[in-house]
């Protein structure tokens, strides 16, 4: 995945960029791109994390590369799950705000304290930088059994930094102190490829471009719909070559996002039903229980089947840039249902349902920049080696085509009332204190003596015909 500048920034492009893109490094200054090549460790189950240098003297912390959130978070206490935390007490360079921040997450949250201090990569940008950073104090189902790394590095949008958008993000600053172009490149690397015991596939962080080793075909952009997550507009869905003929509407709600530390393709609850459906339709075995579409039956092949072939590949369209063309990702069964290796045997089963919203996850190699947000995983050109990520068994993981016509399809397809989660934030503590001023005048009204107060004689009768509405007195 690559990003690219706005129109006005592209002064700041390395030497040879082209079109907007820093397709080319100075290895002898701060941008160069081999060095960041393989600079990735993990797989698509358990997330893809960066090797960094925290504080004064360094101490080495493993970082989930997240692009659906801002904050950049190190475990700063042990916890049972992660072998390694930052200690800010033994950095000289660490200088605490004093803020509390809490971020919660699709799955897990954590609390901590915001602070800054010094960062290096060992296999990214050269030199050293000021980051802001959030010490993990108590977190909850967030550092996970058996994931390798001590923190997360959010490198979405400043609209989802907590506790505010002011706190500057871990890539803006880079982008503000390094002089890079306000670009990067993710290639993740585990879709359908099987991982060992503690064994890793990997993959490259590319800051400031892209490294033209690492692809081989076209460059497809679509746009971002919104500068939070990384939100694109889904045209339609097709299995097996078939639409599913919903409201493209459907397939953005509440939003489509591109999301790095997502495991799976989350769809919302009634696209999943119409894909699943779709599934089973067309899949080559049609005596299929319903348990196995819902994930709660396994089905099991010889070790030397390849049971992938039985099921249908699924076609996600995007809107190109150029809003009259789209282009499509095809993600392979390989991909889309996952299997697992059992002794001789082969097991399978269908996907897992969720209705959280839509994420793009690491079946495809994707990130975005601030107008435009490259999608593809790309193809290889004749007389070229494909690279490990492009196949599994020597089969394809994952296609990219275009450019199609949006004839076809809405002009918009993303809802234009959108509640962003700082908006609803702030109609949240708009409505409290609304309720705290109504709460403190009932509470004064209470508290004041009632001097008016009408005093009943013996005449005073009040029956079951008195109501407040007809008669407060009799």
């Amino acid at each position: 995945v690559v990003l690219r500048p706005a129109s006005g920034s592209r002064q700041q492009d390395a030497p040879g960029a082209a079109d907007g893109l820093a397709l080319a490094s100075d290895p002898g200054g701060t941008l160069n791109f081999l060095a960041m090549v393989e600079n990735l460790q993990g797989d698509s189950g358990r997330g893809y994390y960066l090797e960094m240098l925290i504080g004064t003297p360094p101490q080495a912390l493993n970082i989930l590369v997240d692009t659906g959130s801002s904050n950049f978070a190190v475990a700063g206490v042990p916890d049972p799950d992660v072998t390694s935390y930052f200690n800010p007490e033994l950095s000289s360079t660490y200088r605490s705000q004093g803020v509390e921040v809490t971020v919660k997450y699709s799955q897990g949250s954590w609390t901590g304290v915001l602070g800054t201090d010094v960062i290096t990569m060992p296999k990214g940008l050269y030199g050293s930088y000021t980051i802001n950073i959030a010490t993990i104090l108590e977190s909850e189902n967030f550092f996970l059994p058996g994931v390798k790394w001590h923190g997360i590095l959010g490198l979405a949008y400043d609209a989802l930094a907590k506790p505010s958008s002011s706190v500057e993000t871990f890539f803006d600053s880079l982008v503000r102190q390094a002089k890079i172009p306000n670009i990067f490149s993710l290639q993740m690397c585990g879709a359908g490829l099987p991982v060992s015991g503690s064994g890793t596939n990997g993959g490259s962080l590319v800051l400031g471009g892209i490294e033209p080793s690492l692809y081989t075909g076209d460059i497809w952009y679509t746009p971002i719909k919104e500068e939070w997550y990384y939100q694109v507009e889904i045209l339609k869905l097709e299995v097996g070559g078939q639409n599913l003929q919903l409201d493209c509407r459907e397939y953005n709600a509440d939003k489509a996002i591109v999301d790095s530390g997502t495991t799976l393709l989350r769809l919302p609850e009634k696209v999943f039903s119409a894909v699943v459906q779709a599934i089973a339709r067309t899949s080559l075995i049609q005596e299929f229980s319903s348990e196995f579409w819902t994930g709660t039956q396994l089905a099991c092949w010889d070790r030397s089947e390849k049971p992938w072939s039985l099921f249908p590949k699924l076609s996600i369209y995007l809107r190109d840039e150029n809003s009259s063309r789209s282009f499509r990702i095809s993600i392979l069964p390989q991909v889309s249902t996952f299997f697992m290796g059992l002794g001789s045997l082969w097991q399978c089963r269908a996907a897992e349902s969720c209705s959280s919203g839509n994420a793009v996850g690491k079946g495809c190699c994707a990130v975005p920049g601030s107008d435009w947000i490259q999608v593809g995983m790309l193809g290889s050109s004749p007389g070229r080696s494909i690279s490990p990520w492009e196949e599994a068994d020597g089969a394809p993981v994952s296609e990219i085509e275009g450019p199609f016509t949006t004839a076809d399809v809405a002009s918009n397809c993303v809802s234009s009332v959108s509640f962003h989660e700082p908006v609803l934030w702030i109609a949240s503590y708009a409505l409290m204190s609304l309720c705290g001023i109504i709460l403190l005048v009932l509470i004064v009204l209470l508290l004041i003596p009632p001097r008016c107060q009408h005093r009943y004689t013996d005449n005073d009768v009040v029956n079951d015909e008195s109501s407040l509405v007809r008669h407060r007195w009799k």
